[in-house]
């Protein structure tokens, strides 16, 4: 893990057990930058939706590839967390509304769902194998 000041940079294998990583990283945004608690909150959620889909369905959790994370403060207090996977991407704008009738009882699908409602801005790049993650502080 690197800190700078006003960034903080991640790098780790895709195991299931690097999820963890998630908490070394918000236990160092909490000490770096102030924030309510219903933002942290938010933040865990959404990031760790970020981690947990970057190992899974990303790099299909193979060790051999890497996720890279990095959080930083951009102007007007606004933390961007960029989460980035090794794999060739998705189609995030063709993903089901979890909301309809049908897709309700569905077991997966509510990931960038539940991201874009707790996020204050979510945006995709790189065929969707980078997500940046923003919150007002």
């Amino acid at each position: 893990m690197l800190i700078e000041t006003e960034k903080i940079t991640l790098q780790f294998s895709s195991s299931p057990d690097n999820f963890k990583m998630l908490y070394v990283l918000l236990e160092q945004l909490r000490k770096l930058f102030p924030m309510h608690d219903e933002t942290a909150a938010n933040m865990e959620l959404v990031v760790g939706e970020a981690i947990n889909n970057a190992i899974i369905h990303g790099n299909n959790g193979d060790e051999k590839k890497q996720v890279f994370i990095t959080a930083e403060i951009l102007a007007d207090n606004i933390l961007s967390i960029t989460v980035t996977d090794e794999g060739s991407g998705f189609n995030y704008n063709a993903l089901p509304d979890p909301t309809l009738p049908e897709n309700i009882e569905n077991p997966t699908g509510r990931g960038v769902y539940l991201m874009k409602q707790l996020a204050d801005l979510v945006v995709f790049s790189n065929n969707g194998s980078t997500i940046e993650v923003q919150f007002h502080l």
